[in-house]
This record gives structure tokens, C-alpha cells and sequence, in this order.
């Protein structure tokens, strides 16, 4: 049984690694070194699946990585939605004088 060794594709562990940095040091730019990684690292895998693995780290950079563009988009949506609203509650009540 003499089976060649499958190695563990970089990039997909660099989209883990970012991924993780993510949600802690680099908020954007590690997501999106996640997310442009992880995708990099499916296709490596994808075409030569007899030599590379990884493609479970990959998914979990991948991720990470849309979770937190996900999660600050809806909190600058929500932050416009409440100065928004702000504003148009004082220039209402403005209006009143």
C-alpha cells in the first residue's frame, strides 16, 4: 500500500487563519483575504483532489469571512437607519418652533 500523501493546501489554511483574524484583529481586511483565499484554495483542491486536502479549512475561512462582511453591513445599514431616523425626528420636531 503505497498511496501517495495528500498535503494540506496552504491558501486553505491561510483563509482559516484570516478568517479567525476576521473576527478579532482585522476586521475587513482579513475577511477579505478569507474570503478571495478560501475560494483560491477550493479550486487548487477541486483540480487535483488525488494531492491536496483542506477543503474543510477552506469552507470554515470562507465563512467566517462572509459572516463578517455579513454582520458589518447590517450594522452600518442599522447605524444609517437610526441617524436617519434621528434626523427626521428633530427636523419634525424643529418644524413645530
Amino acid at each position: 500500500m503505497n498511496a501517495a500523501a495528500r498535503q494540506t493546501n496552504s491558501l486553505a489554511v491561510v483563509s482559516l487563519v484570516c478568517g479567525i483574524l476576521g473576527w478579532t484583529l482585522l476586521p475587513f481586511l482579513g475577511s477579505l483575504v478569507a474570503i478571495i483565499c478560501g475560494h483560491m484554495a477550493r479550486s487548487e483542491i477541486r483540480r487535483s483532489p488525488d494531492t491536496q486536502e483542506g477543503d474543510g479549512l477552506a469552507v470554515a475561512g470562507l465563512v467566517l469571512g462572509y459572516l463578517v462582511i455579513g454582520v458589518s453591513a447590517l450594522v452600518v445599514i442599522g447605524v444609517v437607519l437610526f441617524f436617519g431616523g434621528l434626523a427626521a425626528l428633530l427636523a419634525v420636531a424643529g418644524m413645530g418652533h
